[in-house]
Parts: structure tokens; sequence; C-alpha cells
């Protein structure tokens, strides 16, 4: 790709509500690290007792480069690693040796489509017609292909671990082999994607504007959203004691964070 971001296709280009549209990698990348669940569309295996619906999975993932460079960049293009269980219909779907598959597939790779998406905050207009939200989303298309590489799959398993708590890995015990060859592991290599940004408050009809009574007994605005965690509750069979600093830390910047950015872009 040229530049710092994705060209505009016919697949990802923003149609509606042009000015939102994002392509920049960092974007991007930055919307799909920050969302806990991702979203994985794909067809089913093309076999007469398959339901003929399209699937749509939530899954853990993190965007990332293999090998990965000293100083990670999110502003360059990179895949996704998806976590999934070994025995999932999309993991044994890009099983190579898959019935379902033709000759190509393990060249090709399984079509998929990954969504993630961030509330920041509900907008309550003068009219329903106008209310809407503010949020940050993204939509990602590309071949998912199975991680055979074991060094690949550690290092897949290491950034999600700390992408969803950071320092997390390095603080559990390593996995056991069992608990390897149970664990399925997708590379996306992303081809085209967008993101669709919504910031600011109402955006009202021109004429309620001018109905000063409207404006007096109907309340417009903005209820900031953003996740909030809580507490921590230690398992029954914890006996460390106390729940570690960086876990502590890092539930404290999150939603220092979560919150700031979603007042700030409700104005």
């Amino acid at each position: 790709m040229a530049g710092q971001g994705w060209d505009k296709t016919k697949i990802n280009t923003v149609n509606r509500y042009r000015n939102r549209g994002k392509y920049e990698y960092q974007t991007v990348n930055t919307i799909v690290d920050e969302t806990p669940v991702l979203h994985v569309s794909f067809a089913p295996s093309p076999s007469n007792d398959s339901p003929p619906f399209p699937v749509i999975l939530p899954m853990v993932g993190c965007t990332s480069s293999y090998p990965e460079p000293a100083v990670p960049d999110k502003s360059d293009s990179r895949v996704i690693y998806l976590h999934g269980s070994a025995t999932s219909r999309i993991i044994r779907l890009a099983q190579p040796s898959n019935p379902s598959t033709n000759d190509d597939q393990p060249h090709t790779g399984i079509p998929v489509c990954v969504a993630a998406t961030q509330l920041d905050g509900i907008v309550l207009a003068l009219t329903p017609n106008h209310h809407s939200c503010n949020y940050r989303s993204t939509v990602l298309f590309g071949h998912a292909y199975l991680v055979t590489d074991d060094a690949e799959r550690l290092h897949a398993l290491e950034l999600v671990t700390n992408t969803l708590v950071p320092a997390r890995w390095e603080n559990t015990r390593y996995p056991n082999a069992t608990e390897l060859k149970s664990t399925g592991i997708l590379r996306v290599e992303i081809e085209s994607a967008s993101a669709k940004i919504r910031t600011g408050s109402t955006g009202e009809d021109r004429g309620d504007l001018k109905d000063e009574g409207l404006r007096k007994r109907v309340w417009s605005g903005v209820v900031p959203a953003y996740v909030r965690l809580g507490e921590p509750v230690a398992a029954p069979t914890d006996l460390s004691g106390e729940v570690p600093r960086y876990v502590d830390e890092w539930i404290k910047e999150r939603n220092e964070e979560g919150e700031r950015y979603a007042r700030e872009v409700a104005k």
C-alpha cells in the first residue's frame, strides 16, 4: 500500500457521511487493538447439510507484524491474529486438509471480514430522527490462514494476552503442550480496510433550532459512553494475597482514558 493508509476501493470506501471515513493504518489498527472482542464473518463450509447463513463469531484478537520490530509501529500495515479453540468451526475450516476446501485453499486462505466497534456516546437530539451515537468503528477484509509455525504461534499468543491486559503473559505460568495444542491461531492478511468515526454534539434540524419553545422543552446533548473496569474479584483458589500492581495501574489508566475521550468528543 502506498503512503500510510489503505487505498479507497469499492469494498472499503465509506459512502454515507464520507467525512467520517478514515483510511490510515494507525486509526484502523488502534481501533482493533482497543476493542476486546472482534466479530469475524465468514462463509460456512459448502456442504449439503450446512445452513445457508453466513457465520459471525466473537473472537479475541489484535494487530501485529511478524517478526515484530524492536519499536512496534501501528502506522504501518499489519496483520490480525485471532485466538480460538483448535476445534472451532473457523479453525477447522482453515485446516489445509479440510475436505470442504479446494486444492488452492491453503494458498488463498479463508475470506473473512473483521469488525470492531467502540461506543463513545449516545447523542440525544431534539427529534428522534436526529438521534445518533458517537463511535469508532472499523471493518477489515482479508484472508485468514492457520498459523502452524511454533515461533509465530507463541508470538501471537503472547501478543493477544498482553493486548487484553498489558504484562499479563510474563506474570503467568507458561502454557503446557496440551494447552498449546488445543489453541488455534489465525493470521488475517488484510487486503482492504476503513474506519468510520463520529464525534461531537447534536446535529439539529434548522427549523428546530429556530423553535425556542422546543429547545426549552426538550433536553438535547450527549451522554458519554465508555467501558469502566470494576474492582477485581479474586478467584476462590487464589493464594497470592493481593491484586498485582500492574493490574491496578492498567485498570486505573484504562478507566481514566475511556472517560476522558468520551467526554472530550461529546463537545
